[in-house]
């Protein structure tokens, strides 16, 4: 593929990407390789966070369909070998999250996908992308499963700090579905969310708690999109810059 043109993102909007039990069989060990490698380097590329966990799913009997959505992966890392996420020491130190979900975008079972950033100041720490283990019925309730997901981050990385000395409450989760802030901020259980699985709800206890502080944000300012769906060019390379990644030439 060194020859291989380059492409301006991961993953297309419209990528189609399904078990395509069809198509044409591919080698596995070479695809479950590929993923290997590309998993790995989402620890320091949080760009290719999305398409990567999309392919991810078809290791099992992959298809011709899916070796040509990795090797788009790699031809868009061809054009952006040198992006990476950037630290400045001259930043704020305040933590805050975001977490967005796709309402039953998998292809395989409906099921929605979490995604969640989390910041200490402008620097981005810790990053995620997961297939939800339930179908969600509604978009608030993949929004709510999602934030709760978010919430455990944030407890994680609070614990962290503690043992440094560091000690943040109220931490700002930020997020663009109304109906979810008005399920966590009602302490009454109504028969609305009765069929949201309990270990869902202790996003309702730390709340109470003041551990974390739900935000509104719009839905073009949540970073966590980046996460969970796939995107045009110029809307991609827009999130991409807000949560610092740069090119050093």
């Amino acid at each position: 593929m060194s020859d291989s043109t380059t492409y301006g993102t991961p993953i297309p909007v419209n990528h189609g990407l399904h078990p395509d039990k069809d198509g044409k069989d591919v080698d596995s060990r070479l695809y479950r390789g590929m993923i290997g490698s590309l998993m790995y380097l989402t620890a320091s590329r949080p760009d290719i966070m999305f398409a990567v966990c999309l392919c991810s799913r078809f290791q099992s009997q992959p298809k011709e369909s899916h070796m040509i959505a990795v090797k788009r992966i790699f031809r868009y890392l061809k054009g952006k070998p040198r992006l990476g996420l950037w630290y400045s020491k001259q930043q704020s130190f305040d933590f805050k999250a975001y977490t967005d979900s796709d309402y039953g975008g998998c292809n395989l079972d409906r099921k929605s996908t979490s995604g969640g950033c989390q910041f200490l100041g402008d620097r981005l720490v810790s990053w995620q992308c997961k297939k939800q283990s339930t179908v969600s019925v509604s978009t608030c309730e993949a929004e709510y499963i999602a934030a709760a997901s978010g919430c455990s981050q944030i407890l994680w990385i609070q614990q962290q700090l503690r043992d440094y000395g560091l000690n943040f409450t109220g931490t700002p989760l930020f997020i663009d579905n109304n109906a979810t802030m008005s399920i966590t901020n009602n302490p009454v259980k109504h028969s609305k969310t009765k069929h949201i699985e309990i270990r869902h709800h202790f996003i309702l206890d730390c709340v109470e708690k003041h551990l974390i502080e739900l935000v509104k944000v719009h839905t073009d300012d949540n970073l966590a999109d980046l996460f969970t769906k796939a995107f045009d060019r110029s809307r991609f390379e827009h999130l991409v810059n807000l949560i610092g990644m740069f090119n050093p030439e």
